[in-house]
C-alpha cells in the first residue's frame, strides 16, 4: 500500500506540474497563478485520499477541478480507482459529477484553441473511457479472484478426496486382516485346546499339534507385522497389501484346514469356470467361507459344518455355510465382535447381500454375490 500511495503521488505530482506550466508558460502571472499554485499544491496533497477513501477523495478533487485545471489530473485519476474499486452506479456518478465540474471550469476558465463543445465532449469522452477501463479491471480483478478461489478448493477438495481414499484403503486392509487373524487364531484354539484337553495323546500327535500352534503363531505375526507396517506408512497403501489374495481355488485348501483342525466340513463345489471369477467376487468368497468356518469353531466347537458354493459368469455367485448349534449355548469366545459386520460390509461393497440367522436349530450364513459376464 506504501508503494502505491508514493506512485499515485509522484504521478500526480509531475501531471500537476505540466498543467501548470502549460497553462501559465505564455501568461504574465498574478493572482491567479498563485490560486492555481495553491489548489495545485492542495490537490497533490489529497491525492492519496483517493486510495483509502475513492469516493470521498475523488469528490473533494472533482469540487476543486472545477475551480482550476490544474486539479484535473488527480480528479481523472480518483474517477478511475473508483470505478475500479466500487459499484458501478456510484462510478457512474462520481463521472458524471467530474463531466458537471470540468463543464463548469469550462465557461469560466476559457481553454485556448478549442471551441467550448469539443472540449466538454472530450472531457465526457474521457470519463467514460476511464469509467469502462475501470469496470473492466474491476471484472477481471473479480475472475482472477474467482479463479483463485477456485483453485484453493479444488485443492482442497482433491486433499480430501486423498485422505478419504488412504481412509477406505486402510480400512479395507484392516477388514482383511480380521478375516485373516481371526481364521488362523482360531485354528491355533483348536490344536491348543486339543493339547490341553488331550495330554494322554501319543507324543507324536502332541508334537504335531505343537508344530501346528508354532507355524501357525509364526505366520499370524508375520500378517500382523505387515498390517501395521501398511498402516504406518503415510503414503497410501495400492492394492491390499503385499500378500497374494485368495481366489476361488483356495477354497479346497481353507475346508482342509479346518478338517486338520478337527472340524468336520462337507464341501459342495459347483462353480463354472472358477478360474474367469473376477478379484473381487472370487476374495469376498472365499472370506465369507473363511468367516462362517471361523464361527463355527469359535461357537459350535465340534459340530459338522456344510459349505456349498455354485454359480458362475453372468448367474452370479452363491455361498451358504451353516452348522448345526451346540445343545447348549456355547460359553463367550474371544470376538472383536464385528466380523459379521464387516463381512456385510465387504459383501455390500461388491454388490451383494449377505444374510445370517439360526434356523431348525442351524446357523446359516448365506451370501450373493454378481459376477458379470
Amino acid at each position: 500500500m506504501v508503494g502505491a500511495v508514493a506512485v499515485v503521488t509522484a504521478v500526480s505530482g509531475v501531471l500537476i506540474a505540466v498543467t501548470l506550466v502549460s497553462w501559465w508558460s505564455d501568461q504574465p502571472t498574478g493572482s491567479l497563478f498563485v490560486f492555481d499554485l495553491v489548489i495545485g499544491v492542495l490537490s497533490w496533497a489529497l491525492t492519496p485520499l483517493i486510495l483509502w477513501r475513492p469516493v470521498l477523495g475523488t469528490v473533494v478533487l472533482t469540487v476543486l477541478a472545477a475551480l482550476s485545471p490544474v486539479a484535473t489530473a488527480p480528479a481523472t485519476m480518483g474517477a478511475l480507482q473508483v470505478a475500479r474499486r466500487r459499484r458501478f452506479p456510484v462510478a457512474i456518478a462520481v463521472a458524471a459529477g467530474g463531466v458537471v465540474a470540468h463543464a463548469v471550469q469550462g465557461v469560466w476558465r476559457a481553454n485556448g484553441g478549442m471551441s467550448y463543445g469539443w472540449w466538454l465532449a472530450l472531457i465526457t469522452i474521457g470519463y467514460g473511457a476511464l469509467l469502462g477501463w475501470g469496470a473492466w479491471a474491476q471484472a477481471r480483478e473479480a475472475l482472477i479472484r474467482s479463479l483463485h478461489e477456485r483453485a484453493r478448493r479444488a485443492e482442497a477438495e482433491q486433499g480430501r478426496r486423498v485422505a478419504e481414499a488412504r481412509m477406505l484403503e486402510r480400512r479395507k486392509i484392516a477388514h482383511e486382516m480380521h478375516d485373516v487373524l481371526a481364521h488362523r487364531l482360531s485354528l491355533l484354539a483348536t490344536f491348543a485346546g486339543a493339547m490341553e484337553y488331550r495330554p494322554d495323546s501319543s507324543p507324536e500327535r502332541l508334537s504335531q499339534a505343537a508344530g501346528v500352534v508354532r507355524a501357525g503363531v509364526h505366520q499370524a505375526l508375520e500378517e500382523l507385522r505387515e498390517v501395521i507396517s501398511l498402516l504406518r506408512d503415510d503414503e497410501p497403501p495400492t492394492g491390499e497389501g503385499t500378500r497374494p489374495q485368495p481366489v476361488l481355488a483356495d477354497v479346497p485348501r481353507l475346508v482342509d484346514e479346518s478338517r486338520d483342525a478337527g472340524t468336520e466340513v462337507l464341501l459342495r463345489d459347483a462353480v463354472d469356470e472358477p478360474a474367469e471369477a473376477p478379484p473381487a467376487v472370487a476374495r469376498t468368497a472365499y472370506r465369507v467361507i473363511q468367516e462362517g468356518l471361523t464361527n463355527a469353531r469359535k461357537h459350535a466347537a465340534g459340530q459338522p459344518v456344510e459349505v456349498e458354493l455354485r454359480g458362475g459368469p453372468g448367474a452370479g455367485l452363491l455361498i451358504d455355510v451353516r452348522n448345526k448349534l451346540p445343545p447348549r449355548p456355547a460359553p463367550p469366545a474371544w470376538s472383536g465382535g464385528a466380523g459379521l459386520v464387516g463381512l456385510t460390509e465387504r459383501v455390500s461393497l461388491a454388490g451383494g447381500t449377505l444374510d445370517h440367522q439360526e434356523i431348525g436349530g442351524e446357523f446359516r450364513l448365506h451370501a450373493s454375490i454378481p459376477w458379470p459376464v
